[in-house]
This record gives structure tokens, C-alpha cells and sequence, in this order.
């Protein structure tokens, strides 16, 4: 059994950093600087919002199997490794830009620059018929993730610091709302503006040809937008310098990565890297694999994104709702409230995906009625409510308990933990879904269906991949027990780590004698 052990008590650092944990958190003269972090976050979320986007786009065009999609999972590591360069966004900068800044705006530069050549060639890599280029998407789009996973460490390190102390709680606020905007416009017009059927319903008054607008066109336009807010910012935004805040520690790089080493030995560190690593267990089928199951099964893909849109606007009002809650002292008792009945709606979607075929199909034909709809949303609502919970609940923890002296590289940390536990486990339940599937084809049952060439010498014969053994209900049933053991495991030990006080995620770093600073930090850059 885990247990937590009592950290020595230290004067001075304790009380100071305990003093902010007290006082109310009150957003007066600080509303600038939230919509601002609303802003960065938005920007950060638009990439996301098309990498969620293009594997529904592959699954739809039916050219792609389960092995591309766990290829194409892996272009959101980056923000599962982003702790292996984090420490130099700490440590190399140039002062009179900022410490964050430095980074912040060639970054957003370059991702600018991605989108615009991603606008120039995605006709090429997704073509509406025919097989993607899912390799070089994968290319790119790992590289966007990459320059946005580098975004999202100096923003989360600026939010420390650009927010007052009393306030620091709401930086979740404004990560979770302001990055799931961004995944909304980068999603939604990504399916829904480019779908011909969509916009011919409900977007154009005369049947038209292809969508309200191109996958290539909105690129063009977000390529462009990304520069022309990068250089608003590089003018008019100045970062407030905290070199003469007290407690303040300037760190060469060196001495930046070894403050990781100094973090994860913390007793309570090491405690919650465990359970971050595994908490998401329990949900990898059901969160990686249902939506691309429903796609089989005959829903289309406009029908889920039009879903998908209803569930984002009431994840923007969420992290509102529940501010309250996850800005006080406690943000783990919500998560841990809302973790098993998350794992029991694992079983509802067992059920849904088992009897959608039966439901939507009449004669071979894809007929949907209406009290599917309503089903479905209730489903989908209640699953994106309870993950969008749990999702900010830990944000806020995050931000309670970083050492706002190493702002980026702790946020990091804790992010990066986080995100690896979740990465890991849907790359896994993807890569595992088509190997623990059985088919075989309908008139020679040597023909096991398992690329997409039998597949094609199966129809081509006039025969179906009738699936046997589900590969799917073969994850998610040993997936929600793991995920129970989890709960029980863990819900005391986070109970207990919530309560402990500032000085026990706080890193006793010595300071540096101001005469000597240059010399000690030789590679930090200042002009």
C-alpha cells in the first residue's frame, strides 16, 4: 500500500506560499489578463480540433483500418512528451521579450506557417476518394502538435504568473474553456462546413456541390489568423518581469532538467505520477474506440459532429458551473465523485454499440429513427459532461499545488503525467481492437477480412466481413474492471494527498548570490 509521508516543515517558504492558498480568488483588474489566457488556450486547442477531426474524416471514407488510426493517434504524443524540453523554455529566453514570449510567438509563427502549406496540400493527402496519405499526415500533424504542446508550456507557465496569486485557481478556467473552443472551430468546421450533406440541410437555401467551404480554404484562413494575433500579442502584450518577485530562482538548463529529477522525488509527486499514469485505464475503449464504432455501425459522421457541437458549448459553461468547486481547496473530491458512475456508463455503451445495427438498419438500408437520436445524445451528453469534470477537476489541482517559481516545467510535469496516461492506453486499445477482432467472409471462411485487401476480394466476390469474436466488447469489459480496482485503490490516497499542505509540493532550491548570477546561468540569454 501507498502511503504518504510527512514532509519536514520549513519557515518562510511554507507561510508564503500557504498565504495564497487563503485568500478569495476575486477577478477585479485581473479580466484582461483572463480572456487573454482565454485567447493563447483558444489558440492552442484550433490544431487539437483538427487532429480529433481527421480520424473520423478516415473512418467515413471506409480507405483506412483500425492500425491507421492507432498510426494516426500517435500525432498527440507530443503533448505526453512536451516534459522532455519543457526545462529549456524555462531557462533560455530573451529578457526583454519575456520569459514566456521568447517562445510563445515563433512558436505560434511556425504553427501558422504549418497550417498554411497543410492548406496547399490537403487536397493530395485527403483526397475524397481514393486511400489517404496517412503517413505524411501523420508527419505534419505530429509537428503541429509539437510546436502546440511547446505553446501550451509557456502559456501554462505564463498563466502562473500573469494571473494574480489569489486568482491562479482560474487558469484552469481558462485552459479548459478556452482549449475546447479551439478544438470546436478546428473540428466541427473542419466535418460539418466541408460535408456536401450537411450543408445542403441546414447551411445552404439551394442544393449545392461539396460544402459551404474547403478543408483547404479554412486552412488558408487559420494559417493567416494564427499570424496576425501572434504579432497583435508581440506588440501589444507585455509580460510582467517576476525576477524581482521574492523567492524568485533564475535556473540554467542543467540545472532546470535536474529540478525534474527535484520534483518527481517529492514523496507526494511520486504518489500522484502513479495514478495519473493508470487512471485512464478504465476508459481507454470506451473514450478512443466508441466513436469510431458508431461510424461502422451506419451513424454518419455529420450526425455525431452536430452531437459533438451541442456537447462542446456545454463544455465551454462547465468549467464556469463548477468553478466554485474545483477553485477551492478540494478539486480531487469532485474527480473522485464522478469516476465510478463514469466507469458504470462504460456498460451503457456496450449496449448502445450492440444494438445500433439492429436499430438504424432496415433491409440493409441505414434508416435512423428519431428516438435513436434522443438516445444517442443522452448517452454521449452525460459521458462528455462526467469526462469534462473529471478533465477539470485535475487541472485545478494542477494549478493549486505548481511552484509557481518553475511554473512551466512543474505545469509540465503534472500535464505530461496526465496526458501519457491517457495517450498510452488509446494508442494500446486501437493498435488492439483489430487484433482481438475475428471476421471471416461470408461465402469462404479462409478469407479472415483482416486487411483491407481481403476485404476487397471478399466484396468483390459479393460476399460480407461478418464480424465473430468483437474486438471491442473484448477491451471495454476487462477495461471498466481494471478501472474499479483503480478507484479503490487510489480514491483514499487522493483523499489524502488534496489535504497536504503547500510545503509538500513546493522544491527547496537554494538561492544563487546575486553578485554571481551571470556567471552561475551562463545560458540564459539576455539582451
Amino acid at each position: 500500500m501507498l502511503t504518504i509521508p510527512k514532509t519536514k516543515y520549513e519557515p518562510g517558504r511554507t507561510e508564503l506560499a500557504t498565504e495564497s492558498f487563503l485568500i478569495k480568488p476575486n477577478l477585479k483588474g485581473d479580466w484582461l489578463n483572463f480572456f487573454m489566457l482565454l485567447l493563447l488556450y483558444t489558440m492552442q486547442g484550433l490544431p487539437l480540433g483538427l487532429s480529433s477531426a481527421i480520424p473520423i474524416l478516415l473512418q467515413s471514407k471506409k480507405d483506412t483500418s483500425y492500425q491507421d488510426q492507432a498510426l494516426f493517434s500517435l500525432v498527440i504524443w507530443p503533448f505526453s512528451l512536451k516534459l522532455l524540453w519543457a526545462p529549456l523554455l524555462d531557462s533560455l529566453y530573451v529578457h526583454k521579450i519575456g520569459k514566456r514570449k521568447s517562445w510563445l510567438i515563433p512558436v505560434q509563427y511556425l504553427i501558422g506557417t504549418i497550417l498554411l502549406y497543410l492548406g496547399s496540400s490537403i487536397d493530395i493527402l485527403l483526397p475524397e476518394t481514393g486511400k489517404p496519405n496517412v503517413m505524411v499526415l501523420v508527419y505534419l500533424f505530429f509537428i503541429t502538435n509539437f510546436l502546440s504542446a511547446t505553446q501550451d508550456i509557456a502559456v501554462d507557465g505564463w498563466a502562473l504568473t500573469m494571473l494574480n496569486k489569489n486568482n491562479v485557481g482560474y487558469a484552469s478556467t481558462c485552459n479548459t474553456s478556452g482549449q475546447i473552443i479551439g478544438v470546436m472551430i478546428g473540428s466541427v468546421f473542419a466535418i460539418l462546413f466541408t460535408s456536401e450533406d450537411f450543408s445542403n440541410k441546414y447551411l445552404r437555401i439551394t442544393t449545392g456541390v461539396e460544402g459551404i467551404v474547403s478543408m483547404k480554404t479554412l486552412l488558408y484562413i487559420w494559417g493567416i489568423l494564427f499570424m496576425l494575433i501572434t504579432t497583435m500579442i508581440a506588440i501589444f502584450k507585455k509580460e510582467k518581469d517576476n525576477t524581482l518577485e521574492d523567492g524568485y530562482v533564475k535556473l540554467n538548463i542543467s540545472k532546470t532538467y535536474s529540478l525534474l529529477w527535484d520534483i518527481m522525488k517529492l514523496p507526494s509527486i511520486r504518489i500522484l505520477a502513479i495514478a495519473l499514469l493508470t487512471a485512464r485505464i478504465g476508459f481507454a475503449a470506451t473514450d478512443s474506440i466508441s466513436t469510431l464504432k458508431l461510424i461502422d455501425a451506419g451513424v454518419s459522421k455529420d450526425d455525431i459532429m452536430v452531437i459533438n457541437t451541442a456537447m462542446y458549448v456545454v463544455k465551454m459553461i462547465i468549467p464556469l458551473i463548477i468553478a466554485k468547486y474545483t477553485s477551492g481547496p478540494k478539486p480531487l473530491s469532485l474527480y473522485l465523485k464522478v469516476t465510478p458512475i463514469r466507469l458504470l456508463w462504460n456498460i451503457v455503451f456496450i449496449v448502445l454499440i450492440y444494438y445500433t445495427p439492429t436499430i438504424i438498419t432496415t433491409n440493409g438500408i441505414v434508416n435512423i429513427p428519431v428516438y435513436y437520436y434522443a438516445i444517442l445524445i443522452f448517452i454521449l451528453s452525460i459521458q462528455e459532461v462526467l469526462s469534462y469534470m473529471m478533465f477539470v477537476a485535475i487541472l485545478a489541482f494542477f494549478s493549486r499545488i505548481s511552484d509557481p517559481r518553475f511554473g512551466g516545467t512543474y505545469m509540465t510535469l503534472l500535464n505530461t503525467l496526465s496526458n501519457l496516461g491517457f495517450v498510452w492506453s488509446s494508442t494500446v486499445a486501437l493498435q488492439l481492437v483489430d487484433l482481438l477482432t475475428s471476421k471471416e467472409c461470408s461465402f469462404d471462411s479462409m478469407n479472415n477480412c483482416s486487411t483491407l485487401d481481403l476485404q476487397n476480394i471478399c466484396k468483390a466476390n459479393e460476399g460480407n466481413c461478418i464480424v465473430t469474436i468483437n474486438g471491442y466488447y473484448v477491451e471495454i469489459i476487462p477495461c471498466t474492471i481494471i478501472g474499479i480496482a483503480w478507484y479503490i485503490y487510489f480514491r483514499n490516497i487522493l483523499k489524502n494527498l488534496q489535504i497536504r499542505s503547500p510545503s509538500h509540493w513546493l522544491i527547496n532550491v537554494k538561492k544563487p548570490v546575486v553578485e554571481n548570477i551571470e556567471e552561475s546561468f551562463p545560458l540564459t540569454v539576455t539582451v
